[in-house]
């Protein structure tokens, strides 16, 4: 064995030396998840073929190009998110913020397919501008994605898109840009929600040097 330890240990004398292969998936997901955060977490709404409405949040997300902009969440296995985009080539990524938390939660429940989650959750469904996929209505801004590759990688099919339009609500667009305190976006922080402090300003770190 590679590893310095068998299985996570309650308290660390030295440094951690891990070959994912000599962990559980459990263990290893533990681990992993809690050194990449925070990360964002895409709401994806989607339709199937005939039209049913789906939405379901993805905490494996981000950013991969920006001219063109293009996104990338991850699905675990094949779950309806993903069926309906291999389907229709549409999503949208709704972001959702910290007032919306209950809802996006609630529409992580694993219901019976073709049961509509908008409804489920309480949710309003407003039409897309680009794309067939509706928009949440209760979210600050959206991301309308049309579908370019989906890439089998290890447990996950990771899934990317073109941004072809933005909506960005008022309430979060200040001095030219969006806020990231009114934003006030929803993250994970390991098995956990988390959130941003709401009382940072931008002094109070310096400008990155590397912009991506």
């Amino acid at each position: 064995m590679s590893s310095s330890h068998a299985f996570p240990p309650e308290r660390l004398e030295a440094g951690l030396e891990i070959d994912p292969a000599d962990w559980t998936k459990a263990q290893v997901y533990d681990l992993v998840t809690a050194l990449v955060i925070p990360r964002p977490v895409a709401w994806v709404s989607t339709i199937a073929p005939d039209g049913r409405r789906n939405l379901a949040p993805h905490s494996y997300f981000n950013l991969v190009a920006d001219d063109p902009p293009h996104v990338m969440f991850s699905s675990v296995g094949v779950k309806d998110t993903l069926r309906n985009v291999r389907a229709t080539r549409e999503f949208v990524v709704n972001v959702a913020g910290q007032d919306v938390l209950g809802a996006l939660d609630a529409t992580g429940a694993s219901l019976p397919y073709g049961d509509d989650e908008f409804a489920f959750a309480g949710l309003s469904a407003v039409p897309a501008r680009c794309v067939r996929p509706p928009r949440v209505a209760e979210a600050s801004a959206h991301l309308e994605c049309r579908l370019v590759r989906v890439l089998p990688t290890g447990n996950c099919n990771v899934v990317i898109g073109r941004v072809v339009h933005l909506h960005v609500d008022p309430s979060i667009w200040s001095d030219g840009r969006v806020a990231p305190e009114l934003l006030d976006p929803v993250v994970r922080l390991s098995r956990r929600y988390g959130f941003l402090r709401k009382d940072f300003t931008a002094e109070e770190a310096p400008s990155p040097h590397v912009l991506a």
